[in-house]
């Protein structure tokens, strides 16, 4: 094989490499699975043990559903939620949360995401001031 043929599988496999991120990346997410980065994440409230809604940049809310709760969820300033981010910063899909509940002091307890979901204007409009984050 010449260094030629070489360097042009080189080349398209970096090709193909960076188009594979690209279709990853927040900027191209799909509105099934819409997407953010762990950065613009601002704010989160538990209207109840089961559900967790997370304020994104300053308008976008998203409803985390969880397929265990915790009924500490809902204890106003008494735990920290905690996502640990491994590989990539951008949040897609439930897979991409890694969610732990903290007081601080040695708890922890580990929640499970089982739906993400992007809510509407309207249905952020429709919910009562005191459970937005």
């Amino acid at each position: 094989m010449s260094i030629r043929s070489l360097l042009a599988g080189a080349a398209g496999a970096l090709a193909l490499t960076g188009s594979l991120s690209l279709a990853a990346s927040p900027a191209v997410a799909d509105a099934k699975h819409p997407c953010f980065f762990i950065s613009q994440w601002q704010g989160w409230h538990a209207t109840n043990d089961h559900t967790i809604f997370i304020r994104v940049n300053l308008k976008d809310i998203y409803r985390l559903d969880l397929s265990a709760g915790s009924q500490e969820l809902t204890w106003p300033g008494t735990y920290h939620l905690v996502n640990v981010v491994r590989g990539s910063s951008s949040i897609c899909t439930p897979l991409d949360f890694q969610l732990s509940l903290s007081d601080g002091h040695g708890f922890q307890q580990f929640l499970i995401v089982s739906n993400v979901t992007k809510l509407t204007p309207e249905e952020i409009a429709a919910m009562p001031k005191k459970d937005l984050p």
